[in-house]
């Protein structure tokens, strides 16, 4: 138990509608490893689902003694989506030795935490778990998709006036968890430091494209056809990384890499609605050959005066290679006169 004059922030973090995978890359953090991290911001686990060895009544106990006062909270973490369904009374995911709905302890937690983490896209906005027709009534903690609103509302704040802070992915970067948990506990959040979906900007000012390793074959629109292929993916195969806000190609995951990297289109899995694009993943749709899905911030006559120009400059070696699986023509030296 915590002793009221621990300088050291209290963290609990629970699962509901979802698939563990944000649970399971912050396992793979590296450089430090996610303990590591946790202890050098000062922050003591109460439980975690993977961390912990407390189960059943024990798990019970803590979140008592949370809810009754006898414990401080000062950041609640939720991984999964809220599941509101059926009919909005909670009863299709009740916590374990309850019979309580799940979205009923979240909620009194809510009240009793310093500060409220929604980890990943499912708990920042309902996410895959609320694709389709959503039977589940799966929502975010303070989003439904895009709308302010899930479980708590767009309005809600915590006792130091912070929102409920959306960590947002398919699954989240170890360290976008990591970074963000270690300046709500060093008390260094603030408002300012939040976009308008209540996303910490130092992972959201920059875009997946910037640091992409396909930028040269973007820039001269020397586009891919198939997976397979090295060239720019945004024309072609649904690649979102000019729309979708992250750091995906400056920090790499797992020591190495990204998806673009590992050949697969960014399907903007840190915005909300990512699930349900209206279109294949890795399908581009266009009007009159026009990418429907533009680069942020850029008009279209913009795009395609560009476009074009860019594609009648393409070197050999770019407009060759972009459909190859490898560089098949290498850079060549210019020649200098004598």
């Amino acid at each position: 138990m915590s002793g009221a004059g621990s300088n050291r922030r209290t963290l609990l973090w629970l699962q509901s509608g979802g698939c563990g995978g944000c649970t399971l890359s912050l396992l793979c953090a590296e450089a430090p490893d996610v303990l590591t991290a946790f202890e050098a911001a000062g922050i003591e686990i109460l439980w975690h689902p993977a961390l912990s060895l407390e189960t059943g009544a024990e798990v019970r106990e803590i979140i008592d003694d949370i809810l009754q006062g006898r414990r401080r909270l000062d950041i609640l973490c939720l991984e999964g989506a809220v599941m509101t369904g059926p009919d909005g009374t909670g009863r299709f995911h009740l916590m374990a030795g309850t019979g309580t709905p799940m979205m009923e302890h979240i909620r009194a937690l809510s009240e009793r935490a310093a500060h409220v983490v929604a980890v990943g896209s499912c708990a920042a906005w309902g996410g895959v778990t609320a694709a389709g027709d959503n039977a589940a009534g799966a929502v975010g903690l303070a989003f439904e998709g895009p709308r302010p609103g899930g479980l708590l509302g767009g309005e809600w704040r915590d006792e130091s006036g912070l929102p409920v802070i959306n960590i947002p992915g398919c699954p989240v970067h170890p360290d976008w968890v990591s970074e963000t948990l270690a300046q709500l506990a060093g008390g260094e959040m603030t408002g300012e430091d939040l976009d308008d979906f209540a996303r910490p900007r130092a992972i959201t000012g920059t875009l997946v494209h910037h640091g992409c390793s396909r930028n040269e074959y973007y820039e001269y629109k020397a586009s891919a056809e198939k997976l397979c292929e090295i060239g720019c993916m945004m024309e072609n195969l649904g690649c979102k990384g000019t729309q979708a806000a992250g750091d995906c190609n400056r920090r790499a995951w797992n020591g190495s890499g990204s998806c673009i990297t590992g050949g697969y289109p960014c399907i903007a899995c840190t915005e909300p609605g990512f699930e349900e694009p209206g279109h294949p993943f890795v399908e581009t749709p266009k009007v009159a050959g026009i990418p429907v899905g533009l680069p942020t911030d850029m008009p279209k006559a913009w795009f395609v005066a560009l476009a074009s120009l860019s594609k009648a400059a393409t070197p050999r070696r770019l407009r060759e290679n972009a459909t190859s699986d490898r560089v098949r023509i290498f850079p060549r030296r210019r020649e200098r006169k004598p």
